[in-house]
């Protein structure tokens, strides 16, 4: 407990999935967590709920594409509290389709404003105020797509690709200016989040109406054999945003169950079902 008590936490996309995950983990050890969401339900519920824990979070409605709202959320942020400690760049969306040139201009421009535009805004208007504070962490989330490529997500891959060397771009910024400020990229694998209910799975299977399987996926496509759950992510995002972490800056965080580790024989009960053969 207290890994990160007394900081002030701004965490995008804080209403559901990973980001849920990393405001109820912060929150629990001892951070001041501001939600951010456009989900006003699911945010304002868990600020309650927070709070009615004892824990410190409040829930602000902010869409991380308007470059005004950032400007007034990081001014919410340094009337109530005067200080910014830690940043997590979380919001985004995944746009799937079957080839690239079904992707509609629309649908790419929406994807990219969300998942670089938020996060490039998150620096723009975020970094003034924690160099104000004296330093902190700010963490990225980007994805294994961000480091690999897949036939379906191009455009999500080119988002998550930017979001991580974007982040390590402004970790030497302010490595150079002695500015205190650590920047990382967090890399989740397959993790059982809203996201995929979101993701167009009428466009999976040759435009079958086909649900996607979640358990399944992680099940044959991760190594150890199991999805990943937010909470997964959110430990590491915990490190990142606490000093265990303090000579950590520029690089990866993967947290995808060994999938971008290589690949491997079954053997033991995560071996082939019957029904698989």
């Amino acid at each position: 407990m207290g890994q990160v008590d007394g900081k002030i936490a701004l965490v995008t996309g804080g209403a559901s999935g990973i980001g849920e995950a990393c405001v109820e983990t912060l929150a629990r050890e001892g951070a001041t967590v501001v939600i951010s969401d456009i989900d006003d339900v699911h945010g304002n519920d868990l600020a309650s709920s927070l709070t009615a824990a004892g824990r410190q979070a409040i829930y602000l409605r902010h869409d991380v594409t308007e470059e005004a709202q950032w400007q007034q959320i990081v001014a919410e942020i340094d009337r109530r509290y005067g200080r910014l400690d830690v940043l997590v760049a979380n919001a985004g969306i995944g746009i799937m389709v079957p080839s690239i040139v079904e992707m509609s201009l629309a649908d790419w421009r929406r994807q990219t404003a969300v998942n670089l535009d938020g996060v490039f805004l998150s620096v723009k208007y975020g970094l003034p105020l924690m160099r104000k504070s004296g330093g902190g962490s700010i963490i990225m989330t980007s994805s294994i797509a961000g480091l690999r490529g897949s036939a379906t997500l191009a455009g999500y891959c080119a988002t998550k690709g930017g979001v991580r060397l974007f982040g390590k771009a402004i970790a030497m910024e302010c490595a150079a200016r002695g500015d205190n400020i650590r920047v990382n990229t967090v890399h989740p694998g397959i993790i059982d989040t809203p996201i995929w209910s979101k993701i167009r799975p009428d466009l999976v299977g040759g435009g079958r109406n086909a649900p996607i399987d979640i358990e399944e996926i992680g099940r044959t496509g991760a190594p150890l054999g199991r999805v990943g759950k937010p909470q997964d992510i959110a430990n590491g995002v915990l490190f990142l945003a606490s000093d265990a972490s303090n000579y950590i800056t520029g690089t990866e965080l993967v947290i995808d169950g060994g999938i971008t580790g290589g690949a491997i024989a079954r053997r033991g009960p995560l071996a082939a079902r019957p029904e698989d053969e």
